[in-house]
């Protein structure tokens, strides 16, 4: 039975999980004060990473409704902590919570740029565009320190592998310099997620991530690089987000976006209660819409796992969002379809100990 641990709204500050659920694979958790406290607790709930080495690096997948079959993640966790995310769950495997471990207790892996250079180097290895960040941002707050990501950026660049980044943080402007030089050589692409234009609304649902206004800045600063940037306006939350849907993509496209995606928000597992939770307190006149709508787009149910149905949904209401988007797209230019990464570049590099070519 799993257990809601709700936390002080002081010690939660700048996090969007109100409790510390116990994971489906974890016994049930509660708080009991056995007198051995020592110091008084913190004010605030810290971040802590744990370093972990990696075995293997690129997770690959058959889902039919995903555009790559390959990924990688130098992170487990995000301390950007938006509320809605979809990856959640994956805590659970680690016996943390989806809740406030997700946001709080995170999980590095030092050695991934090395493993992903003995992956890539093996003679069976067949190139085709990997993502990174699929499951958590590869440029949250702990990048800056860690530098996992752009060790794994250096790695690709020097194998002219090709890369989609899906990302919310700013630190991407750190690694303009690979990026361009990758871009030149139709090596990759960067897809911006702004989920609201309404900082206030932004801060309480992604209360680590950069400000909308800031993430229009990064599309700008890469788009001026010539590094292709994608819009996307995802989840799009109905009852909360929807009407901001043409703005988002105006605004995206004046920046210098070129492309754009959506996806309905996705409550899979453990996210369904939390983010039920989260409306309860931020936005409690309008919960009752927002899981109205949301349940009608999956035959009553918070969520609909199915291949093809759980990215947007079934129904009217998901079928008009659909044609809003199609239709601002085109007025905006910005369905176009974008040019596919380039694999013939592909190469191993020369490492030490190779054995030189005589011709």
């Amino acid at each position: 039975m799993e257990q809601m641990i709700h936390t002080e709204p002081l010690r939660r500050k700048a996090r969007a999980s109100l409790s510390n659920a116990s994971g489906r694979f974890d016994l049930a958790r509660d708080s009991v004060d056995d007198g051995w406290q020592q110091e008084p607790p913190k004010d605030v709930v810290e971040t802590e990473v744990r370093m972990e080495q990696a075995r293997s690096l690129i997770s690959y997948n058959r889902s039919p409704d995903l555009p790559f079959d390959r990924s990688i993640n130098p992170y487990r966790g995000c301390e950007h902590g938006c509320i809605y995310c979809f990856a959640r769950p994956s805590h659970a495997y680690l016996g943390l919570s989806p809740g406030l471990d997700f946001e709080t207790r995170l999980i590095a892996r030092p050695n991934a740029a090395e493993v992903l250079r003995q992956e890539l180097s093996k003679a069976r290895y067949k190139v085709a565009p990997v993502a990174l960040g699929t499951n958590t941002d590869p440029y949250q707050p702990c990048e800056r320190d860690l530098g996992l990501t752009r060790a794994c950026l250096e790695v690709l660049r020097d194998f002219n592998h090709p890369i989609a980044i899906v990302t919310k943080g700013s630190l991407i402007e750190r690694d303009l310099d690979i990026l361009a030089e990758m871009a030149s050589r139709g090596l990759v692409r960067v897809g911006i997620s702004i989920t609201t234009l309404d900082p206030d609304l932004s801060r309480r649902m992604e209360p680590r991530a950069p400000t909308p206004a800031r993430r229009l800045a990064m599309i700008n600063r890469l788009a001026g690089a010539g590094v292709p940037v994608r819009l996307m306006t995802s989840p799009v939350v109905p009852g909360l987000t929807d009407h901001e849907l043409e703005a988002l993509l105006a605004a995206g496209s004046a920046a210098g976006a070129d492309a754009a995606s959506w996806i309905m928000l996705r409550l899979p597992r453990e996210v369904s209660q939390l983010w039920q939770d989260w409306l309860a307190e931020h936005a409690p006149g309008r919960a009752a819409k927002v899981m109205a709508r949301l349940r009608d787009m999956h035959g009553g149910r918070d969520y609909d796992p199915r291949w093809g149905h759980r990215m947007r949904g079934e129904g009217e209401y998901a079928a008009m969002i659909g044609r809003r988007f199609t239709a601002a797209c085109k007025r905006l230019g910005l369905d176009l379809r974008a040019s596919d990464l380039r694999c013939d570049l592909f190469r191993v590099p020369p490492q030490a100990g190779d054995q030189l070519a005589l011709f």
